[in-house]
């Protein structure tokens, strides 16, 4: 893989500064805003004590997510969704996709009879804004999950997260694979892929698309390669981040 410089002065297989702040919100039982680069998502978790009534009674919980976008979050100013008087089909897929992400990570007997709903709100949209919501999420899920635990919602030694999970984009832009594409890159992508694994390294979601010439088996490998790269040094930054509130 070459070392030229992007745009940005990364080389090709180098995330944009990633940074995550507990504790946004006063109120949320989880939250954490989080920066891929010129991205911002503010996600908040919220813990119900019990579950949709169609769950009642089989002893295990849920989580859900819900995603948007600021009208000012793009360069030009879209409509709000709400004003519209309906949710766009992109809005319901990258809810799908968040929710799922973090119901792969989660033991749902481990739980019990509880609910967790995650709201990721983009602030500023750079490229890359499901993937960082799904990074975001997991660490304000954690939260509310331990903000569960200390109020006996949960039990004290059960263990409702069976791994952590993160997510990345990847992409071939000029015949080159690249980690993590700002706006500019992944405008112009041949291909474009945004990959959802675990801590461990386990694939959750592997979403790509040939955008222009179809990739091949060598390329796609190349691509999974930088995701589980860029994943595994996301976990270590999630890792770091929970591992200092606890410390604090």
């Amino acid at each position: 893989m070459s070392e030229e410089l992007r745009a940005d002065g990364r080389t090709p297989a180098q995330l944009r500064p990633v940074t995550i702040e507990r504790g946004w919100s006063k109120q949320a039982e989880g939250s954490a805003l989080i920066s891929f680069g010129d991205t911002r998502v503010l996600c908040i978790a919220s813990f119900t004590n019990g579950v949709p009534r169609w769950m009642t009674g089989k002893g295990q919980g849920w989580v859900t997510a819900e995603y948007s976008m600021l009208p000012r979050a793009t360069n030009d100013r879209s409509d709000r969704e709400a004003v519209k008087g309906r949710i766009g089909g992109r809005t319901h897929e990258i809810s799908r996709l968040i929710g799922r992400s973090l119901r792969a990570v989660v033991d749902f007997k481990a739980l019990g009879e509880n609910t967790i709903v995650l709201d990721c709100d983009v602030l500023q949209a750079d490229g890359g804004t499901r993937t960082a919501s799904i990074t975001g999420a997991y660490v304000a899920l954690a939260d509310a999950l331990a903000w569960g635990k200390e109020r006996g919602f949960i039990g004290k030694k059960a263990q409702p997260l069976k791994d952590s999970v993160s997510a990345i984009s990847v992409g071939i832009v000029a015949g080159e694979p690249m980690l993590d594409l700002a706006y500019v890159e992944d405008s112009r992508a041949e291909t474009d892929m945004n990959v959802v694994v675990t801590g461990s390294g386990k694939f959750i979601e592997v979403q790509g698309t040939a955008e222009g010439e179809p990739f091949d088996r060598d390329e796609l490998n190349a691509l999974l390669d930088l995701a589980l790269l860029g994943n595994l040094e996301l976990a270590d930054i999630q890792r770091a981040v929970l591992t200092a509130g606890a410390e604090a």
